[in-house]
């Protein structure tokens, strides 16, 4: 594929907090939490920070370390869906507010799994629920090392980095993933951890629920003096959680000077947050950019202007976000889906635009992005709409989403070559359901992809490391990767070692990650 050097204006820097702040949003759907769930933590934890007497720089830290406490919540969502009956979005609230060492919690945890559904179904999320005693800490490791590396890739300050690879460490030591104990816990990770708590069971039973739980956890998940000081405090800290537009209040909260950022940054940005909803399935690695290379090669040949390329690939780019809203079993299901799974589906188009719309930064996005559905003969979701009520951006992107998609495996099907799946987007235009001319733009931009130059390859892989890598990020176990190379499964384990200690990560999401920061992971594995 070919991609255009359509850049904008890079002189006008944007404030962060109005991008990552509506962009938390994301990380709440993805958890299964109430909308600005991770800005109402952070009104809290920065509060908490001000009562504590703590400098400005040092707020700051906290303020971002909270507000993105989640991002790395794509990391193990299929390995969770797996132990949660196929919907991990069920499990994740309940896990989220609850004190593992503390039995009247886990007693409590197991009451509520499953609620409102049938024996069976239930007794699976609860059998899920115990098993997560032993698949936890890896799990837990995998969100921190891809929460942390998301972090550098947005810049975020050092602290903020080591806080949010630090969010399962407990002040008894007894956390993931290193067992950290008391002040060895960066700072704006033990106050992240008690904002957040109390926010969660403030969300469930208010402020008096709040103010049990943190007490009840001060000394053995919290550090006693900070869950002390928000005791001190918890009328004033819990009030904003009731009266005050979380969106409003989170901006207004943030320590001055801002953090801006150059313009450009967007990209970064939206690279940063499209890699991290492409995380959610092993089969839609690589997609977000992938589209977005051909909608901005496509836009370029249509004669569009370099503002309204740059909009289209920042769109392009943030798509799917949506799709963190929909349970990770239902991307990975083999067969049919049903008519209840359906309607989850066809939501994630309406969530991703929602989303953007809350940024001004990202308004011009979330029109284009929330269409990527769309069907110019009113067949498409969210909106049903038709040709005249979609603009050409809008067309180009439902073309390349769908032709990119084609030349992807998905779980139900496998990917299709790029003669066929040329074929069959020229019969979607055919028929009437996408733009012809898009589909013809899109198809010149589609180009052979090249081979990765061995002198090109990051952190010293050979090119049999980066293709152990490539199955690695496709989810592949160390039999798989054997069997595919047609190797012994000890010289697979060997490569994994070796790829594993190269790129300096230690997990699978982490190492997935790290593909697609440096384009390893091609448009289908």
């Amino acid at each position: 594929m070919t991609a255009t050097r359509a850049r904008d204006d890079t002189s006008n820097p944007f404030r962060l907090a109005e991008i990552l702040a509506p962009l938390s949003l994301v990380t709440d759907l993805g958890m299964g939490l109430p909308d600005e769930q991770a800005m109402r933590s952070c009104l809290v934890a920065t509060g908490l920070a001000r009562a504590m007497g703590l400098d400005e720089e040092t707020v700051h830290e906290i303020y971002y370390a909270t507000l993105l406490e989640h991002l790395g919540c794509t990391a193990t969502a299929v390995e969770e869906a797996r132990h949660a009956g196929g919907d991990h979005l069920a499990a994740r609230p309940l896990y989220s507010h609850t004190d593992f060492v503390r039995v009247p919690e886990i007693l409590g945890l197991l009451r509520q799994i499953g609620a409102g559904r049938g024996p069976i179904e239930r007794g699976r999320f609860i059998v899920g629920a115990v098993a997560g005693f032993r698949w936890g800490p890896p799990v837990q490791a995998a969100v921190c090392e891809v929460a942390s590396r998301l972090a550098a890739r947005l810049e975020m300050p050092v602290a903020v980095q080591e806080a949010l690879g630090q969010m399962f460490e407990r002040w008894d030591g007894k956390g993931e993933p290193r067992h950290l104990r008391g002040e060895a816990i960066a700072l704006p990770a033990r106050v992240a951890n008690v904002a957040s708590r109390a926010a969660a069971l403030c969300a469930i039973g208010g402020g008096a629920a709040a103010a049990e739980g943190v007490r009840a956890s001060r000394g053995g998940w919290l550090d006693p003096a900070i869950a002390d000081c928000f005791l001190d405090h918890a009328a004033d800290l819990l009030w904003a959680e009731d009266d005050t537009d979380a969106l409003t209040a989170t901006l207004e909260a943030e320590p001055e000077p801002w953090r801006t950022v150059p313009r450009q940054g967007l990209d970064v940005m939206a690279r940063a947050f499209g890699d991290m909803s492409d995380l959610l399935s092993p089969h839609t690695l690589g997609h977000s950019s992938g589209v977005a290379e051909l909608a901005e090669g496509a836009a370029d040949t249509l004669g569009l202007s370099m503002a309204e390329c740059v909009t289209l690939r920042r769109a392009a780019l943030l798509h799917d976000l949506g799709r963190l809203g929909v349970p990770a079993g239902i991307w990975e299901k083999a067969g049919a889906l049903g008519a209840a799974e359906w309607e989850r589906v066809r939501l994630h188009a309406y969530y991703t635009e929602r989303i953007l719309a809350r940024s001004p930064l990202l308004v011009a996005e979330a029109g284009i992005a929330g269409m990527h559905h769309e069907r110019i003969d009113g067949s498409g979701y969210h909106r049903g709409s038709f040709a005249r009520e979609q603009p050409l951006a809008s067309r180009i992107l439902a073309a390349a989403d769908a032709y990119q998609a084609m030349r992807e495996q998905r779980a139900h099907r496998p990917a299709l070559d790029a003669e066929r799946a040329a074929d069959e987007l020229s019969h979607e235009a055919r028929a009437g359901r996408l733009d012809a001319e898009a589909v013809a733009a899109v198809l010149r931009a589609d180009g052979v992809e090249r081979p990765i130059d061995r002198r090109e390859l990051p952190a010293g892989l050979s090119e049999r490391e980066v293709e152990v890598l490539r199955l690695v990020a496709a989810g592949c176990s160390n039999r798989e990767i054997a069997d595919r190379l047609v190797i012994s499964r000890r010289t697979a384990e060997h490569h994994v070692q070796h790829v594993y200690a190269k790129i300096g990560l230690s997990t699978r999401a982490g190492a997935t990650l790290f593909a697609l920061e440096h384009g390893l992971v091609p448009g289908h594995i």
